[in-house]
């Protein structure tokens, strides 16, 4: 694709990764088929390649208009388009250079830059976000219906997480920032896992929120900040020699792995935040890299465990490009797995797209749910804290972590 990009961008580092990724792109139209907004609306601007070019007279000097800022709204950056591009193309890097620019030269009405603030006030802030959780819970008959299906009940006390110290490998664990109020046994069940696996699972005082939610509001600079303070909080493990960083939201572990390309043009943290992104993992990878011991154990307690449906993110599939690993995982644990059409399109949760976006999202979670009962589980197994928690408000099917399934076997 020819491109006339402004010598003002062209000279920024983001210009010239926007520049080499929109001369990769042919405009085959490949992308459109599996673009879930473009399935919902039919509009070739609420699909990759519409967006593209919507992108593209952004970045070469073009008016930025509400109608561009809309469009680009829309798209869940779930990545489904870069699995089907046949030419290599970083859409969602892309994305985030257009983004960055429109929400530069074009102001939010209030309302809307209102409930992003208060998004990413909240959100990345574990304490916070707690207490406001723990405030909804105690007051959710009063609350809007919409906003009370979106508190999952307080999770039981599980089994405590291992005693430190007791084997000599080691793994970091991203704590995350919304993870520890709605769902804390998701971290405590991996911990127990990898324990019996021989590996410590451990959380580092001072690492927070991976960044996503601010980076992906267009908090870019407030975002890259909670990046180096992860990297600082991680940086004296990695020295002392952990294996891996491994995070068990999907959603998360993309960012992660994104540091590298997003801090490439800071001097002080290029080198170590590619270090970081080579190190994450998410838990089904180790696993697969454990089989000689897991399957043994998994072996000794076999037993037909019911049907069982598995969404794969598509942070999963898409962004970390993982599939069928988990679901090997599963089978090998006694689950029956059920056929789930569709799966490569997403659920509509895609972080805060669900606040944001409620109507479109409401319809994709509707699609999403249909194809994992058609098949008739007892429970939905999932990657991705927002996956989990979006298909749980829509649907009486329970719905879990994958890797508490686990846990609970081995137990």
């Amino acid at each position: 694709m020819d491109t006339k990009i402004t010598a003002e961008l062209r000279a920024t580092h983001a210009g010239r990764i926007a520049e080499e990724i929109l001369r990769k792109c042919v405009h085959c139209g490949f992308c459109t088929a599996t673009c879930p907004t473009y399935q919902l609306l039919g509009d070739e601007l609420d699909g990759p390649r519409g967006r593209i070019y919507l992108i593209k007279q952004v970045l070469e000097g073009k008016e930025v208009t509400e109608k561009t800022r809309t469009h680009l709204d829309r798209c869940l950056t779930c990545r489904s388009c870069e699995t089907t591009c046949p030419s290599g193309v970083k859409y969602s890097h892309l994305l985030d250079v257009g983004r960055e620019v429109v929400e530069a030269r074009l102001s939010r009405p209030f309302g809307q830059s209102l409930t992003r603030r208060l998004l990413t006030t909240v959100l990345p802030r574990p304490a916070l976000f707690g207490s406001a959780v723990a405030l909804g819970r105690l007051f959710r008959p009063l609350l809007p219906a919409a906003l009370a299906s979106k508190l999952p009940p307080a999770q039981p006390a599980g089994a405590p997480w291992p005693a430190p110290g007791r084997h000599a490998r080691r793994v970091l664990a991203l704590a995350g920032c919304v993870q520890p109020s709605l769902a804390p046994n998701i971290n405590a069940a991996t911990a127990r896992v990898l324990d019996r696996l021989g590996i410590e699972f451990f959380e580092a005082d001072k690492a927070g929120c991976c960044g996503a939610v601010r980076f992906h509001l267009n908090e870019q600079d407030a975002a890259r900040d909670d990046m180096r303070r992860n990297i600082d909080a991680w940086w004296p493990h990695v020295e002392a020699g952990v294996e891996a960083i491994v995070v068990t939201a999907s959603g998360c572990a993309v960012q992660v792995r994104d540091y590298g390309h997003i801090l490439a043009d800071d001097p002080a943290y290029a080198a170590k935040a590619d270090r970081i992104s080579a190190l994450c993992r998410d838990p089904s990878e180790i696993l697969a890299g454990e089989k000689a011991r897991l399957l043994p154990l998994l072996a000794a307690r076999l037993e037909r465990r019911g049907k069982l449906a598995f969404h794969s993110p598509c942070t999963l599939q898409h962004g970390l490009q993982i599939r069928s690993t988990i679901e090997g995982l599963l089978q090998a644990a006694g689950f029956e797995l059920t056929p789930v059409a569709d799966s490569h399109l997403c659920c509509g949760s895609a972080g805060t797209y669900s606040i944001l976006q409620p109507e479109l999202s409401g319809r994709l979670r509707d699609n999403k749910l249909a194809a994992l009962r058609a098949g008739e589980p007892g429970q939905v197994a999932t990657a991705n804290i927002g996956c989990l928690t979006h298909l749980q408000a829509g649907s009486a099917l329970p719905v879990r972590h994958w890797i508490e399934l686990i846990d609970e076997v081995l137990a």
